[in-house]
């Protein structure tokens, strides 16, 4: 009588080779480093004058509050803020333009 050996197939590594690849998809797909809050300092305009500072806004469209402001409504005041990095390098201006050469 003849005995046959079944080899089991390598789950362990299967796994782990399958957590690799899905983790170098995730980094290319998710891009974190476009999620990351950027230091940002820039001149914006006052719009209103509160209790607790200014509020101006900047030149991205963030409004922002500025602590200790004696400056008036259409002033022009340095502020320092956070940004989410994909606002500073232009990733969402290139998805756009990939998505008007989709659409017609």
């Amino acid at each position: 009588m003849q005995q046959t050996t079944q080899t089991k197939t390598p789950r362990l590594k299967f796994m782990v080779i399958l957590a690799a690849a899905t983790s170098v998809i995730l980094v290319f797909t998710l891009t974190p480093w476009n999620i990351v809050p950027t230091l940002v300092t820039e001149d914006v305009s006052v719009i209103a004058v509160t209790d607790y500072g200014c509020v101006g806004e900047s030149v991205l469209g963030h409004s922002v509050v500025v602590a200790d402001c004696g400056a008036g409504v259409g002033d022009v005041v340095s502020a320092t803020f956070y940004v989410p990095a994909m606002d500073q390098n232009g990733y969402y201006d290139r998805i756009e333009a990939k998505l008007t050469m989709v659409n017609p």
